[in-house]
């Protein structure tokens, strides 16, 4: 038997929460259709069958780790931030252009099907690590995932020494929640700045990034940085790497690149916005940014930047001095530097104001003619607004479930992200968000009940009552089936 993906594949949706933060590395922190299930439509992508699996065009055997639905592979093709004009696009084309050659070589083109190694491995991830975890990741099968994220090519483009930097963008897919800033599939642009201590020859490492710091541009914004370059609990160096001088130029380096990038893509959009320009919105003059020591699994010391925007502290990307391990693994031991990484749609929707993640994969020409250019940001012009409707759904776990949902993917265990991936394959685009509302205990038995409440909405159309109960009610009997929960 074959089971074609096609037109009528699922259409998912992308990005961590808006207050979620980067998606730059793990901090830990995750049946039934009608005839409309989905409004936008794609590209014949790919086939399954029982032993293997097609993504663009190449195949992949299957086995017990494979949990890469058909909605997701037909997405793989998409790729957003390389479509004209798409505010995805448009944003990494903003960002890109502080970065450019010959200095920085960008990689936009990559493949999104990665080894085990190259996604976890390669960047030192613990074997127990959580995002190794089948309920966290896609796995194509047990030695191959779709990347959750940009830096599983680090270590290949580290090896490869083309350039003194680099970007990648590209589509990132992780199993996640369901609202209006979260979705499956996300892009995310990386990029790093590296310094060879050969080449630089007699010369200090710490002198010659000082010498490259005074060729950057200054900025206007006003940037709070309260705490030292390195602390040994909270934010270490690699002292058996980098002197403390090392240290101060290669972050001056890095904080000042990354002021001048986030200052220029806030000041376009600040030029376009009709919010009222008053200090308790963000817009005072000049813009207001802050660091904040952070904890990435791939720098050390590392830090967030925030930006103060219509009046609230929003967390815009990751950064940090690379580990040595990595150019070290990738043959290039004489290499230091500093890295970044953020989330494209989380900087769009910000830039654009953009309110639901699910309108970046629509192909409504509403939507897609308001973005025109690069060199001016537009802000996005709601065109529908449709009513939601709120159905909830209850059920007992399993008796045998363990609410895990660890490293083997026990059949019995329950995993929020499970249920997730089911309302989206069933649901679709018309699912605006889901949230668990209620749970309790049996005093007598101790079995677990949870009650969650799906929101249906469509982004172009008003849902007709009956279309959302066909949906609900395949929801509950593919949770039934999948998860060996018993419906209340």
């Amino acid at each position: 038997m074959r089971l074609v993906v096609s037109k009528r594949a699922s259409n998912l949706f992308q990005a961590r929460s808006i207050t979620d933060g980067t998606r730059w590395g793990y901090r830990r922190q995750g049946g039934g259709t009608s005839r409309h299930r989905h409004e936008s439509t794609s590209s014949h992508t790919g086939t399954l069958n029982p032993s293997t699996i097609a993504i663009n065009d190449t195949s992949y055997p299957l086995d017990s780790w494979t949990n890469v639905p058909p909605s997701i592979v037909a997405l793989t093709p998409r790729r957003l931030h390389l479509q004209p004009l798409h505010p995805v696009s448009l944003t990494r084309q903003l960002i890109e252009s502080h970065f450019p050659p010959p200095t920085y070589v960008h990689y936009n083109s990559l493949p999104p099907v990665v080894t085990v190694a190259q996604n976890f491995d390669s960047l030192g991830f613990a074997a127990d690590h959580p995002g190794r975890s089948r309920s966290d990741t896609y796995y194509v099968n047990k030695d191959t995932v779709l990347r959750t994220h940009t830096s599983a090519h680090q270590a290949d483009i580290f090896r490869e020494n083309a350039s003194e930097g680099y970007t990648i963008s590209a589509d990132v897919y992780r199993r996640d929640a369901i609202d209006r800033s979260h979705y499956p599939v996300f892009h995310q642009m990386e990029g790093a700045r590296m310094w060879d201590r050969k080449k630089i020859g007699s010369q200090d490492i710490g002198a010659a990034v000082w010498d490259d710091l005074k060729r950057l541009p200054n900025h206007g914004a006003i940037v709070e940085d309260p705490n030292p370059t390195v602390d040994s609990e909270r934010n270490p160096q690699q002292v058996k790497y980098h002197s403390l001088d090392e240290v101060e130029a290669l972050v001056a380096h890095l904080k000042r690149t990354l002021e001048c990038v986030v200052e220029d893509l806030f000041s376009k959009a600040r030029q376009v916005s009709t919010v009222s320009r008053t200090p308790d919105l963000g817009f005072e003059d000049p813009l207001r940014m802050r660091w904040v020591e952070a904890f990435f699994p791939f720098t050390s010391p590392s830090w967030e930047l925030e930006v103060f925007w219509q009046g609230d502290w929003l967390e815009i990307l990751g950064c940090g001095i690379v580990k040595q391990d990595l150019p070290i693994n990738a043959g290039v031991p004489d290499q230091v530097g500093w890295a970044f990484g953020m989330g494209l749609e989380r900087v769009a929707m910000l830039l654009f104001s953009i309110p639901d993640i699910r309108l970046f994969w629509s192909q409504d020409k509403r939507f897609l003619s308001q973005f025109s250019t690069a060199e001016r940001i537009s802000r996005f012009s709601p065109f529908s607004k449709h009513p939601a409707c709120y159905k909830d759904l209850a059920f007992w776990l399993g008796s045998s479930s363990s609410r895990a949902g660890g490293l083997k993917g026990n059949s019995q265990d329950f995993h929020e992200n499970d249920l997730m991936e089911i309302v989206r394959e069933v649901g679709g685009d018309l699912v605006e968000d889901v949230a668990l509302v209620d749970q309790f205990s049996h005093p007598a038995s101790g079995r677990k009940s949870l009650c969650y409440r799906i929101n249906y909405r469509s982004l172009e159309r008003t849902l007709r009552n009956e279309e959302v109960n066909t949906l609900h009610t395949g929801i509950g009997e593919e949770l039934k089936k999948k998860l060996h929960v018993e419906l209340r």
